[in-house]
């Protein structure tokens, strides 16, 4: 990447530092909405991130990070806004309205204040939590305990005569994670929905400035324990662009095809899951077991059901031997067949597809506005997808932009749909892995990493729920200073009430299961 390539990117004369595939320029708080707006809407670039860095210790600034992918290229352009003697900074989320959550989470954690931004509330920390105490400034200690708070949260409200409100949460019956959830309702028809989340929440983000390196690797894979392998591998590839260490091609098929079964038995649940909620139990158990089916796969390749202890910087710790080549290869089609015939008994239910068409139905206007990724972008026929527009691993062979499973309506149905066809392509694309393996070594062979003084790092790897963004920074000794998750939920969470709206109580479940967002990786 040069800079002649980022010209049609930077207005301006902005001066560009570069950091492998991205691109950094720093803009006065003056022009950061009108930047911002430039990439967003002009240039049509995907907001991924944007976060903040506390360097007062050392360059005497806080630092807002706003990071916009550009598909097709696997790059990213970065604005950076440093705050000296303030703590104000300008809201972007009155032209970007999926910015909103994040410019709060910055806020809540940093004590920086979007002015302008229509949410003044705090979020993931709750009102125990003192509100001048941001845990993610340098000065924290990790170890503290605070003083408890006695704050007072305001629940979205509709002030109007026959609206009753029910709370739901944050215990849920079953094995769901915690979360509470407010409705307003007109007899059974949702009227307002408010998702709080936060119960979950367990100080990852400091605790990656204190971990050894090799803790902070196994911390990436407990984010959100379903996406283990898919965290781990974003979290890896960043620190390999940090130190320039060389991933054979032999470790990154393998990544993909782990990537891939991590994929798959996750979906597998999920349309298990959905048909369940609709009293379809033949679904269900069928959903459930081929889940099962995957899981043993996994543990018998890794001795882990969520592969976790595969990834490492450098490559991976486990291999496919030519004999497991095979058996998987069998194994395989027999689960495509297998699940094949489930789904066309399903095909045939009348009652199972009525339920499903024309529930929580997300539009596409809500979907671009609120930044939608993963299922729920794809379920409105946005084709957005890591694995094709910020090729990793070894996607480039494997996967392109017409394999993307896309649906239209949004509704519960379209985002079944879009399961059941990417299971089918995560079976294409393990096959076609396995049959052009390459050889060589699964790891680059060294532990001793030098990462590189005051730089960055972005990695995306499309997780089953979607794009999965870690964005690391070091310090003036190539120490690791900042690791940010960012996962899918955290944005899919901003349109899941409004997806409620209309809907009746009783199918909110089946709703949020088309969803199936991680509470712990919202939370961190």
């Amino acid at each position: 990447m040069t800079n002649e390539n980022l010209k049609e990117f930077i207005p301006g004369n902005f001066k560009v530092d570069l950091y492998g595939n991205v691109a950094v320029f720093e803009v006065p708080a003056t022009k950061i909405v009108e930047t911002a707006n430039f990439l967003y809407h002009e240039k049509q670039l995907q907001l991924k991130l944007i976060t903040a860095t506390d360097e007062q210790s050392t360059t005497g600034c806080l630092k807002i990070w706003y990071i916009f992918g550009v598909p097709g290229n696997n790059t990213f352009v970065t604005l950076c806004l440093k705050l000296i003697g303030t703590c104000h900074f300008p809201s972007v989320s009155s032209t970007i309205w999926s910015a909103i959550n994040y410019e709060r989470r910055i806020k809540t954690f940093f004590g920086l204040k979007p002015v302008g931004n229509p949410d003044p509330r705090s979020i993931v920390l709750h009102e125990n939590w003192p509100e001048n105490l941001f845990p993610l400034q340098k000065d924290f200690d990790w170890n503290n305990r605070p003083p408890k708070a006695h704050g007072t949260y305001k629940f979205e409200k509709i002030d109007e005569e026959g609206i009753y409100e029910i709370p739901v949460g944050p215990i849920h019956a079953g094995i769901i994670e915690p979360g509470h959830f407010r409705f307003s309702v007109m007899g059974e028809k949702i009227m307002l929905l408010e998702p709080k989340l936060g119960f979950k929440h367990k100080g990852s983000e400091k605790l990656f400035e204190t971990l050894s390196l090799e803790n902070k690797l196994r911390l990436s894979e407990k984010i959100s324990g379903d996406s283990s392998f898919s965290h781990s591998l974003a979290y890896c590839q960043a620190l390999e662009k940090l130190s320039d260490v060389q991933v054979s091609a032999r470790a990154n098929y393998l990544r993909s095809i782990f990537a891939e079964l991590e994929r798959l038995a996750n979906h597998f649940g999920d349309i298990g899951a959905i048909m369940l909620d609709t009293g379809f139990n033949f679904g269900g158990a069928n959903g459930a077991r081929l889940r099962e089916m995957v899981m043993q796969i996994n543990e018998r390749l890794t001795e882990s059901r969520f592969l976790r202890g595969v990834n490492l910087i450098g490559g991976v710790s486990k291999d496919i031997s030519e004999d497991e080549k095979i058996r998987l290869s069998k194994d395989l089609d027999l689960i495509l067949k297998d699940f094949s015939e489930v789904i066309n008994i399903a095909k045939n239910s009348i009652s199972l597809l009525d339920r499903l068409e024309g529930t929580g139905t997300l539009s596409s206007e809500l979907a671009n506005k609120g930044g939608a990724i993963g299922v729920s972008a794809k379920a409105v026929g946005i084709a957005i997808d890591a694995r094709a527009q910020y090729p990793y691993a070894a996607y480039e062979d494997l996967f392109n932009s017409a394999d993307i499973a896309v649906e239209s309506k949004g509704d519960v149905r379209a985002r079944y749909f879009v399961r059941i066809k990417e299971v089918i392509k995560s079976v294409a694309i393990i096959q076609k892995a396995l049959s052009h393996l390459p050889s060589g070594p699964i790891h680059s062979g060294t532990d001793n990493f030098n990462f590189k003084k005051d730089s960055i790092s972005v990695s995306i790897v499309e997780g089953w729920r979607g794009d999965i963004v870690y964005f690391i920074t070091t310090d003036s000794g190539g120490k690791i200073s900042r690791v940010v998750p960012r996962d899918p939920s955290f944005v899919n969470w901003g349109v899941v009430g409004d997806v409620g709206f209309g809907n009746v109580v009783p199918d909110f479940p089946l709703i949020n299961k088309s969803f199936n967002l991680s509470y712990t990786g919202n939370d961190l």
